[in-house]
């Protein structure tokens, strides 16, 4: 069948950016007990959420509503908008394989960090865009570094995510509103803000509605619990929010999710329940890992990044040895950031397996 395929298609490798924990369960016959490694929110999601996807059920029958209007309309006036600065998608991941395609030909320069969310790479790729990828400063994705880079090959497209994963770490709104200012004038910054519901006050920076080299994204996977059902967003200036009706999947979005979507956003109550539960559980999960000599890192996401203080292959093994006791987590892919493991956030009973089974995990390992 590759006959019939594009010259540059044929050319892909046939690797996807994440290998799913129901696919290593198989592999391995191994059923995980903590699921911990996709970033999910073990919190779940709001019950009235819950109330709405079920009420709905039934009229699964119906396409969603292919303009998304109530649930954009909801999202406007939460973050102070128009409907016109919103488009709707399926999650982060579906926006950014759109924002490819309308921006991407074969070659377009685009510039991200070596290590950062590989999925935006995964779409770039396939869309034949020419990457540069520019190291992490310590944990930190590193701006001064992205912009001398977009500015040597006049990149079309830049992403940074703050918060970041998979380092768990932010910038100040203060960093990236400077990153904005010093933008080429030929550079969309794509600014991946998934987990900016959970973090510190001060990371969301101000950058005006209509900025025409600008699109944030946001999602109701993390701190609304909504991951299973592929809900996101982006903000942008109305004139690049209408370009995804040219190439979107009109009905992509559910009725079931559009109707759980609209009641997570109104149930705030919930969200400030999750943020609090999050901060508790960064704080155990983090005494857990120097209870066991490793070094958590400071983390505005629901994961905690943990320094395994060696290299590598070491931290290989103690993600391989997590996984054969039935502890799914996950770690970065390059180094020297894969020094660390990554451990998502959960409930009591979630990180006392963590507590039981790291340090069994760290002596097989080592």
């Amino acid at each position: 069948m590759t006959r019939f395929l594009t010259p540059h298609a044929a050319s892909l490798p046939s690797t996807v950016p994440f290998t799913g924990p129901e696919t290593l369960e198989r592999r391995s016959g191994i059923h995980f007990r903590a699921r911990l490694g996709a970033n999910e929110s073990l919190f779940g999601p709001s019950p009235k959420a819950i109330a709405a996807m079920a009420a709905t059920a039934a009229d699964a029958w119906m396409y969603g509503d292919p303009e998304n209007h109530d649930l954009k309309q909801a999202l406007a006036a939460h973050h102070g908008v128009t409907a016109a600065h919103i488009a709707v998608g399926p999650g982060i991941d579906g926006l950014l394989g759109l924002i490819c395609r309308l921006t991407l030909e074969p070659g377009t320069p685009v510039v991200t960090s070596l290590g950062a969310y590989p999925t935006f790479n995964f779409h770039v790729a396939g869309y034949g865009g020419a990457l540069t990828r520019v190291p992490y400063r310590d944990a930190h994705e590193d701006p001064e570094a992205l912009l001398g880079a977009a500015q040597a090959t006049k990149a079309r497209l830049m992403y940074l995510a703050n918060p970041d994963s998979p380092m768990g770490s932010h910038h100040s709104a203060a960093v990236i509103e400077d990153l904005v200012a010093g933008l080429p004038e030929e550079t969309l910054l794509i600014l991946d803000e998934a987990y900016a519901d959970l973090a510190p006050a001060n990371t969301v920076p101000s950058i005006p509605v209509n900025h025409p080299q600008v699109i944030r994204l946001l999602t109701f996977s993390k701190g609304y619990g909504l991951a299973g059902a592929r809900v996101g967003y982006a903000i942008t200036n109305p004139e690049l929010a209408l370009a995804f009706d040219k190439v979107r999947d009109h009905f992509g979005m559910t009725r079931v999710s559009q109707a759980g979507a609209l009641a997570a956003l109104a149930d705030q109550d919930w969200l400030a329940n999750v943020r609090a539960a999050t901060l508790a559980a960064r704080d155990r999960l983090s005494d857990i890992a120097r209870a066991n000599g490793l070094f958590p890192l400071p983390s505005a996401t629901n994961f905690v990044t943990i320094d395994c203080g060696r290299d590598g292959d070491f931290a290989r093994r103690v993600l391989a040895e997590m996984g054969a006791r039935g502890v799914f987590i996950r770690m970065p892919g390059v180094a020297p950031l894969d020094r660390c493991i990554r451990i998502s956030l959960g409930d009591k009973q979630t990180l006392d397996i963590v507590e039981e089974t790291l340090p069994q995990a760290l002596n097989a390992a080592g």
